[in-house]
């Protein structure tokens, strides 16, 4: 009798196998696989298809940019008339002074927005509006963004370095909102009810609690957003413009990278065509040293 649970059981595991069996259709199981495959194949080549054109610029860009960076005093002197002897001097200088100055402007005001957004807004009309709003600057062409700055303060005036800087600065801000709301949204509810308990006001939980848990990933917001306007090159042709000479007055025009390549890239002369290909590696190796930053500190946080 204790033989016949086990014997029933078998016979009712035998008879699921054999329908298994039965149901098993290989034509569908072989059209399934070869559909898989042909997908991995189109990835596969499409991901190699990239890398080829991908590899190819920056082996180009190394080859062209590291002759200019010798040949030229890049560091030593400013941009040359055609066919004269200089550098990039001015151009960096100018670079760096309207970056930073676009970031410092762009940055506090994204993050005490994107703040605002994770932790009072809760669902009010003024944060969706915020947030909608924030999603079209974030798609808008960069090129629009230097044409109402030009409208705004270069129209009629001159076109000056914190007409740059502004328009950076409106390319700062939007991502700099949306990684600090995204990053403060990833901070668990857990140490806002356990500072709660304790007393805490709201703006020290701010503060001290959750803006201090999601430091590394606002650092990286900052630092992708940073490496975002480095490059950029239309919002500076309607405000900044370019400068031939060196100078650090930020009420008039201000010589820049980006510029300096798309001018220096479209002459005729081979000398301004070596310093566009150092002044693109310079670019290029400054984004991409961000970048890394960027991910180097990002990860930190994730494996914490």
């Amino acid at each position: 009798m204790t033989l016949a649970p086990v014997t029933t059981q078998t016979t009712q595991s035998s008879q699921l196998s054999a329908s298994f069996e039965d149901r098993y259709n290989k034509r569908l199981y072989n059209k399934r696989r070869f559909i898989n495959r042909l997908g991995l194949g189109f990835a596969l080549s499409a991901i190699v298809f990239g890398l080829f054109w991908l590899i190819w610029i920056l082996i180009t860009l190394f080859i062209e940019g590291f002759q200019g960076l010798i040949e030229m005093p890049v560091f030593m002197a400013d941009t040359p008339p055609p066919m004269g002897e200089g550098g990039l001097r001015n151009a960096i200088v100018g670079s760096v002074m309207l970056a930073f100055s676009g970031l410092a402007i762009g940055a506090p005001i994204g993050m005490m927005a994107g703040i605002y957004l994770a932790e009072f807004s809760h669902g009010s009309m003024l944060g969706k509006v915020t947030r909608f709003l924030n999603d079209i600057l974030l798609s808008a062409p960069s090129i629009v963004i230097g044409l109402f700055i030009y409208a705004l303060m270069v129209k009629g005036q001159s076109f000056s370095g914190w007409a740059g800087a502004l328009a950076l600065a409106l390319i700062v801000i939007p991502i700099v909102v949306r990684t600090t709301e995204n990053m403060l949204n990833l901070v668990p509810n857990t140490l806002r009810e356990a500072a709660y308990a304790l007393g805490t006001p709201k703006w020290k939980l701010v503060s001290t609690v959750t803006l201090k848990a999601a430091k590394a990933g606002l650092t990286t917001g900052v630092l992708l957003a940073f490496a975002r306007i480095t490059g950029e090159t239309a919002p500076l042709l309607f405000t900044a413009l370019n400068n031939q000479y060196f100078s650090t007055d930020m009420s008039q025009p201000m010589a820049n990278l980006p510029n300096t390549i798309y001018q220096f890239a479209m002459s005729p002369y081979d000398n301004w065509h070596a310093l566009a290909w150092a002044a693109a590696l310079l670019i290029t190796a400054t984004v991409l040293f961000l970048n890394i930053a960027a991910r180097v500190i990002g990860g930190k946080d994730h494996s914490r």
